[in-house]
């Protein structure tokens, strides 16, 4: 029912109360009338029609009288409360400085001075509450202002999401990386808060990566992280995910680290053209000087105008070489080199991946069969978990199985993962087909079968079939990333002790790190491994590993550590030491792709390496290839160990007699990284030990070194 107006009930209190009267005025003048004798009838009636104008002018006046009256008690009462009651509304509201305004009856004035007192506490306590709430506002400003700047600053794209893919916050780098759109896609298209992080990225490498990170948390890594490579309007992404865990360590969601790699691969790709188009292009140059040179060294007495025109084909052939060099180098500026994102993990962590894999996407039983559960790879899991159940889900289809075994077996440079199942074997040709036909996208969009995940790990696939007991297994050889075991090397000879002093010339601008302390210098640690044991017969370097050491913490995730086609075979004594063959090699860069890169790795640092001279040595046969020279000071923990142990035999300065001296742990010997690794540990225990002696200073530590008896050992 619709409230009346004040002004509408004020009408009708007016007309009831004036009724009223006029009801008691009849009232009692019919009281009166009964009681008058005829006479007395007759005298008030004529007294009354003498003043009826009067009577019906006071009839008239009397509901200005009673209005008055009504507007007095309306004032002093209601309308004085409804007032109060909006003021009080408004002061409790938004604006605790209104008062109540002084006025109406005594009682109603009172009541407003007993707000306003109130008004009075609200104001002081809500004071009081946004003043904490300024403070606590000021500090968030404060902590987001910082965050902002840290973001802004970062050259990756930054994004936290939660376990739904909802973003929760991002960088101005994931809004430019992020926004920009492949053909077809819907125009204007912006990344925000609260926005599904799918609708830009595809989800099936995050699920992936989520799934390898829960793995991992439940084996209780300490910061699992995981990375792959995804694409992206044409561009290709390199990511890496780290969860957020909440108080009781679930996962509530995700950090997503994204970087443009697209055009650090074409620029590698650029490179290698310009590569193949210099070497191309050289050929008939160098030809023609080799050509010249040779008829001027064959006939010393040819005339002096033949002898001229020698000369003036070489200096031709030689500027035009120079300047095609010069246009090379120029087109290939900025030379850096991203390698393809591959990853270390567990061989055992990648066999649980692949079985929840097969089991969840394939319906089939997946046993395991685990044996080598220390053994790492280097793989993209991503790439080698779907490869493997798309092959899991063929082998399902050919052979009716509903049931598998997931075998891991193998140690030191190899591990082998095998499918095992009962029943019949593959038909001939089978495996080949399969390895041919193609399965999903890689990161450019490009169709990719099992043969090219096979190329990318270096890895090698064949099916066993024994038919006796119906067991049948399709192995898959992996090599590993850091060998636990070192391979026998029964009657192999070890490296030759030789030193060369000239191999460390360094230029006088060097001569200020002399002063330096041993403990404040920057090094990297490297190694390598060859095709055998003579650089001036044609042996070459295979691989080349490296550790960086700073301010006394040898940083093992800071590391070099690469194979090369050395074009050349490998001496078997030499193959039973590092246990790399020729078919490892195969596909990997030669050494001038690798030895610029290396050389920007170690550059600014001193070189430390156990018998540098021989590593040396073989760098050194490929400056004039490569164009590449290591002129930085160089320490050798062979001489070191020397000088901080000079009492002991030769064999005692073997590296592994030194770590075991020194309580080196000794973990991938014979791999260049491994023994990289094994040498930085060595020169940190050995720089202390030196002190003691005196040496302190690098320049002390290299002339101390050449006073050694293995200085004086020569090629």
């Amino acid at each position: 029912m619709p409230r009346l107006s004040l002004k509408l009930k004020l009408a009708l209190w007016l007309l009831l109360a004036w009724l009223l009267v006029l009801a008691v005025v009849g009232l009692v003048a019919a009281g009166l009338w009964t009681e008058l004798d005829s006479d007395e009838r007759s005298a008030l009636r004529a007294m009354l029609q003498a003043r009826l104008t009067l009577l019906l002018l006071a009839a008239l006046l009397l509901p200005f009288v009673l209005a008055g009256v009504l507007k007095l008690l309306v004032n002093a009462y209601p309308a004085r409360a409804l007032r109060m009651a909006e003021q009080l509304r408004v002061i409790h509201g938004s604006n605790t400085a209104l008062r109540i305004e002084a006025g109406g009856a005594a009682e109603m004035q009172q009541l407003g001075v007993e707000i306003n007192v109130l008004a009075e506490a609200l104001a002081s306590a809500r004071g009081d509450v946004q003043s904490r709430i300024a403070e606590a506002n000021a500090r968030l400003e404060l902590e987001r202002n910082r965050l902002a700047a840290l973001m802004s600053e970062l050259a990756q794209a930054v994004l936290v999401c939660n376990s739904d893919g909802l973003i929760l916050l991002y960088n101005v780098g994931a809004g430019q990386l992020l926004e920009r759109e492949s053909p077809g896609a819907e125009v204007g298209r912006r990344i925000g808060l609260g926005r599904s992080l799918y609708g830009f990225i595809d989800r099936r490498p995050i699920e992936h990566a989520q799934a390898e990170i829960a793995q991992r948390l439940a084996g209780q890594v300490a910061r699992p992280v995981a990375r792959f490579v995804t694409a992206r309007a044409g561009r290709l992404l390199r990511a890496q995910l780290a969860p957020v865990l909440d108080p009781g360590g679930a996962t509530v969601g995700f950090v997503l680290v994204l970087e443009d790699i697209t055009r650090s691969v074409e620029r590698n790709s650029r490179l290698d053209a310009l590569l193949q188009q210099l070497t191309e292009g050289t050929r008939a140059a160098v030809a023609n000087i080799r050509a010249a040179a040779d008829n001027i060294e064959q006939f010393p007495d040819m005339h002096a105008a033949q002898r001229q025109r020698f000369n003036t084909v070489i200096r031709d052939e030689a500027e035009a070489l120079s300047r095609r060099l010069e246009s090379a180098l120029a087109q290939g500026a900025d030379p850096v080199r991203t390698p393809w994102p591959l990853e270390d993990m567990l061989a055992s962590d990648l066999v649980q991946t692949l079985r929840r894999n097969i089991e969840s996407s394939l319906g089939l039983v997946a046993g395991i069969e685990v044996g080598a559960e220390q053994a790492w790879l280097t793989v993209d899991s991503y790439a080698l978990v779907r490869a493997l159940t798309d092959l899991a889900g063929r082998l399902a289809r050919a052979c009716t199985l509903s049931a598998l075994v997931l075998e891991l077996t193998g140690s030191g440079r190899f591990v082998r993962l095998a499918l095992r199942w009962h029943g019949a074997p593959l038909g001939m040709g089978q495996l080949d087909d399969w390895e041919q036909q193609t399965f999903d996208l890689d990161a450019f969009g490009h169709l990719r079968s099992l043969r090219d995940v096979m190329a990318q790990h270096g890895a090698e696939i064949w099916s066993l079939a024994d038919r006796s007991a119906g067991i049948n297994r399709l192995c898959l050889q992996l090599p590993t990333a850091r060998p636990d075991a070192t391979p026998a090397a029964a009657s192999a000879p070890g490296r030759p002790v030789y030193y060369d002093f000239d191999l460390f010339n360094r230029p006088a601008a060097a001569s200020e790190l002399d002063e330096r302390s041993l403990a404040e210098l920057t090094y990297t640690v490297f190694d390598t491994e060859t095709t055998g044991l003579s650089p001036s017969e044609g042996d070459e370097i295979i691989s080349i590993g490296a550790v960086r050491l700073v301010n006394g913490r040898l940083l093992r995730q800071e590391c070099f550590d690469q194979l090369i086609d050395p074009r050349r075979a490998i001496h078997a004594d030499s193959q039973r030491v590092h246990g790399i063959s020729a078919d490892m090699l195969a596909g990997q860069p030669t050494i001038g792709q690798v030895l610029p890169a290396f050389h920007a790795f170690a550059e600014d640092t001193v070189l430390v390496a156990h018998n540098a001279a021989f590593d040396l040595r073989f760098l050194q046969m490929k400056e004039a290839a490569t164009g590449v020279r290591f002129t930085q000071p160089v320490l050798d923990t062979l001489l070191l160990s020397a000088l901080a142990h000079p009492g002991h035999a030769d064999a005692d300065h073997r590296l592994e007699k030194i770590a075991e001296r020194l309580g080196v742990p000794i973990i991938g010997r014979h791999s260049a990284l491994g023994d990289a690794i094994v040498t930085g540990d060595v020169l940190l225990k050995l720089i202390p030990l030196l002190a003691d002696q005196g040496i302190r200073t690098l320049g002390q530590a290299l002339a101390a070194s050449r006073k050694t008896v293995y200085s004086r050992l020569t090629y």
